[in-house]
């Protein structure tokens, strides 16, 4: 065999195999497949080969001291011993190896890890690097065509984030679960990127829990000129109900134009996708993670390109008109028809550019029926968005009035979409229209009514998923392939729950107790400061080892200015409330969550005062469980929403549940009897 190629996934493997090679073959060994064809070998990876860890006499968590943890030498261990096996065997005959791993910094060191392992039975095999942004056969073939060497450095600055983050997550995770007394299956995880990611959402939701909505006062009046009514608002915002009252009794019958405004206004259409705005749409309709990971495999089987970049700008060597106009024939005919419609096609441009990869885009036409629903979602999100951006830009036609009722002054606005353009292709993006008719300065129109609107101030909004992800990019918070990752740790750990995330009990108890020993891990500046110096190592301007020490060392300053004692007092004082449930209905104690001893390990709603009290509710045993801040009014029992794969149930009462339940069966069993 001459030449083995190296690729991330498998279903990468075989389709560069079926485009480099013919008369390619699927072969097994160790149970892992690879395409071979006159001798070359294409395999596929499972991402990381390897892994790092600390050692094994590191694993318990009561007896070693956290600070060993930051002096401990960190070990690389094996994850998929097969596929390495089948690496070995196949290199021993390789004269020359080729890494086609994606092109990013987890990649580059998915591919530095294998050629390691390729290095220890074959030192002197000639080493190519590939490097493409789409799995198309025209990409694949320049890619290969132009082969370029391993970026050594890139590789460096991922295995460096893997270090701080294992350092990092395992040192304050083991520091707040052991203070907790949350050990087990019900583990507190903390991390350099997840913790700040949180501090964001429990700030935001203390704000809308602090807030203290003040009253203010609206006019609105609905003026009519020849038949033609439109609403327009008093130009005051009125704080004084007396005041409101006041200017209310004096709008007249009649009202004269005092300004009035009619322009074409153009609506630019929309940049490319990189992976922060791809994900900020997709999280409209499913979760961050989910859109990812959907995105990917439409990547690697060739209908879109790579989904992870800071690009916004299509660069030159992009033929986006060919790429256009394959989807004059396709189910985006009318779409496509837009873009051609123009003298000359113009693309957006946003403010990021990078060279390593371009904005994401389609690159072929996939009919529905060969998707699941999910994909064509993304896929047809990434298809209108990327026709959105060669689009003509839309035109509005706005008006913009004043209108003088003795004294009492009222705006209205208008706007009219005269020319589509782009959101006509573009459909995620709501078209609101408002009317007004053509007026002139120093005509009268009729008041046909006026209204005095009780309002109130509202609290700031929680965060989306998309704008989270937006937030923690603005920030410096973690990378585009790990953000998505991080809002979904946050809900597998229990952290957060429902869309837009609330946090837990939990979480404020661990984000206040941070704050007050270590407030440092929680501020974004310490993790996008790591983050910056991870990018010099990628540039080849900091060694990777001085970083990692430089990183275990600050962890050292603030595990030494921790009052443990305090930390643990306060974590387990708020981290009790997230069992919590309410007051036992027979005894009046707490009601916790609790689970059955031995196997079966079933969980249940359980009374404090046992064993003199044994009232106990049944709760399902599948699903993430959410006491909520709403009480059954019946019971002052938490109301409960469970959180599956397929989404949130809102379970409501417990106990209403059970009671609903245990009527239903007696009634069954009486009919029985009858």
């Amino acid at each position: 065999m001459s030449w083995l190629i190296i690729t991330e996934k498998d279903n990468t493997a075989r389709r560069i195999a079926s485009i480099l090679f013919k008369n390619v073959r699927q072969e097994k060994k160790f149970g892992v497949p690879f395409y071979r064809s006159n001798g070359n070998c294409v395999v596929g990876l499972k991402g990381h080969v390897i892994s790092l860890d600390f050692p094994k006499e590191y694993n318990n968590w009561m007896k070693v001291p956290l600070k060993s943890l930051l002096e401990a030498e960190i070990v690389k261990e094996v994850k998929s011993k097969n596929i390495v096996r089948l690496l070995k065997s196949l290199a021993k005959d390789a004269s020359r190896v080729t890494v086609a791993t994606d092109y990013d910094r987890e990649g580059e060191l998915i591919g530095f890890e294998a050629l390691e392992i390729i290095k220890e039975v074959n030192p002197d095999v000639k080493v190519s690097r590939a490097r493409y942004s789409a799995i198309t056969h025209s990409d694949i073939k320049k890619a290969f065509d132009n082969l370029s060497n391993i970026d050594v450095n890139l590789a460096k600055a991922a295995e460096a984030r893997q270090k701080i983050d294992l350092i990092w997550g395992s040192v304050l995770t083991r520091l707040i679960s052991i203070s907790s007394g949350r050990l087990g299956k019900d583990f507190l995880s903390v991390g350099r990127v997840q913790s700040p990611t949180l501090r964001l959402i429990v700030e935001r939701e203390k704000e809308i829990e602090a807030f203290v909505p003040e009253p203010y006062w609206e006019i609105i009046a609905t003026f009519v000129k020849d038949g033609d009514k439109f609403e327009a608002k008093h130009i005051k915002r009125f704080l004084k109900k007396e005041e409101a009252e006041k200017a209310f009794n004096n709008v007249g019958k009649t009202g004269k134009v005092i300004k009035f405004e009619k322009k074409d206004r153009k609506d630019l259409k929309p940049i490319p996708f990189n992976t922060t705005e791809f994900l900020r749409e997709a999280s409209k309709f499913m979760s961050p993670d989910r859109a990812m990971a959907v995105a990917e495999s439409l990547y690697m089987n060739g209908h879109i390109s790579y989904p992870r970049t800071d690009n916004t700008v299509y660069p030159e060597t992009l033929d986006i008109i060919s790429i256009a106009s394959e989807f004059r024939e396709s189910e985006f005919r009318k779409e496509s028809g837009i873009v051609f419609s123009q003298k000359k096609i113009t693309p957006s441009r946003g403010k990021k550019e990078s060279k390593d990869h371009p904005p994401i885009y389609p690159t072929a036409v996939v009919s529905r029926n060969n998707l699941s629903d999910d994909e064509w979602k993304i896929y047809e999100l990434v298809v209108r968005r990327f026709l959105a951006t060669l689009a003509p830009d839309a035109i509005w036609e706005t008006k913009n009035t004043n209108i003088d009722s003795n004294g009492e002054v009222f705006r209205a606005s208008g706007k009219k979409l005269i020319e589509a353009g782009w959101r006509e292709i573009y459909t995620y993006s709501k078209v609101e229209e408002y009317h007004i008719p053509d007026l002139k300065v120093g005509e009268e129109v009729e008041t046909l009514k006026k209204e005095l609107l009780d309002k109130e101030t509202k609290p700031p909004g929680r965060y989306s998923t998309g704008n989270l992800i937006k937030t923690m990019e603005n920030l410096g918070l973690g990378t585009k392939s790990t953000r998505h990752e991080i809002i979904k740790k946050l809900y597998g750990r229990r952290y957060v729950y429902g869309n837009p995330p609330r946090p837990t009990r939990t979480a404020f108890a661990v984000i206040e107790a941070l704050k007050k020993n270590a407030e440092t891990i929680t501020l974004p500046e310490m993790t996008s400061k790591l983050e910056k110096e991870m990018d010099r190592i990628a540039e080849g301007k900091k060694q990777e080892v001085i970083v990692v020490r430089k990183s275990a060392k600050f962890l050292d300053e603030i595990l030494s200015n921790i009052d443990l004692e305090e930390l643990s007092k306060s974590l387990k004082k708020e981290v009790k409330k997230d069992s919590e449930f309410g007051k036992c209905p027979e005894c009046k104690k707490e009601l916790v969550l609790r689970r059955t001893r031995g196997k079966d390990y079933k969980r249940f709603i359980g009374c404090t005062g046992y064993p003199k009290c044994n009232f106990t509710l049944p709760l399902p045993q599948k699903g993430t469980i959410y006491a909520t801040e709403d009480e059954c009014e019946k019971h002052a029992i938490k109301k409960i929403k469970i959180r599956t794969k397929k989404g949130y149930w809102e379970l409501g009462c417990p106990y209403c549940n059970y009671l609903e339940w245990r009527n239903n069966n007696i009634g069954m069993k009486e009919k029985k009897d009858k």
